[in-house]
């Protein structure tokens, strides 16, 4: 199997030397970016399993980058940011970003984070006959399919892109019809024990999914509902 491929996009030689050295005894094969100007160029080049990407760069930001990325290739992306803002978190993840990871950061939490966006992208590539897994990984309401197997959300056949992480939160609603989940139980189910977000994250990719499926006329016959003050539930009619 071909070694996974890193692109680390960052201005601190001292944060590129590091994370290549990990990334590089783990076994990835490794390209690096210094300006945020050359970051697209070098996605084009080197075409990574995936991006991490800083928030700060001279010649283009990473938000700019991200969004030219995301306008051809949904490969994971992950933000780092030296900023403690959580304005700039909502616009990463809102712009498509799998991930954000605040500096300073421990290299191994980095690398932990890496291996769990990737085992989630893997399972788009999930070979076809792996058919009897298959039907576990479909929900399927009238007019509104969701295929974790191969990541593909349909409305009314149409098919809709959709990041993986906002894709996994669908699913797992749509999974338990009617049953309300709090953010936090949204996060430990969706994102895992390695995803060290907030609560608000979950508001972000709810808005988004709802954005993408929904229709403004109501004539839907499931919906995904705000409960206040507890959380969210895939709503059937």
């Amino acid at each position: 199997m071909a070694p996974k491929r890193v692109l680390l996009v960052d201005d601190d030689q001292s944060i590129i030397e590091v994370q290549k050295m990990y990334f590089e005894k783990e076994g990835y094969q490794v390209a690096t970016c210094m300006q945020g100007d050359k970051a697209v160029a070098a996605f084009e080049s080197f075409n990574p399993d995936i991006i991490i990407l800083d928030l700060m760069l001279p010649g283009m930001d990473g938000n700019d980058i991200c969004r030219e990325i995301r306008k051809v290739s949904d490969v994971p992306i992950i933000m780092l940011t030296a900023r403690t803002d959580t304005l700039d978190k909502i616009i990463g993840l809102e712009l498509g970003a799998d991930d954000y990871v605040p500096k300073p950061f421990e290299p191994k939490e980095l690398l932990a984070r890496v291996k769990a966006v990737l085992r989630r992208s893997d399972k788009k590539a999930a070979p076809a006959e792996q058919s009897q897994e298959k039907s576990t990984e479909i929900v399927t309401y009238p007019g509104f399919i969701v295929d974790k197997a191969r990541y593909v959300v349909t409305i009314d056949g149409e098919e809709i892109y959709m990041p993986p992480k906002e894709l996994e939160l669908l699913f797992f609603l749509a999974s338990n019809p009617d049953r309300v989940f709090t953010r936090e139980q949204l996060l430990e189910n969706v994102w895992g024990y390695e995803f060290y977000g907030e609560s608000r994250t979950v508001d972000v990719h709810i808005k988004r999914i709802r954005e993408k499926i929904e229709k403004s006329d109501g004539s839907q016959s499931w919906a995904i509902r705000t409960i206040w003050s507890k959380g969210y539930k895939f709503e059937t009619r």
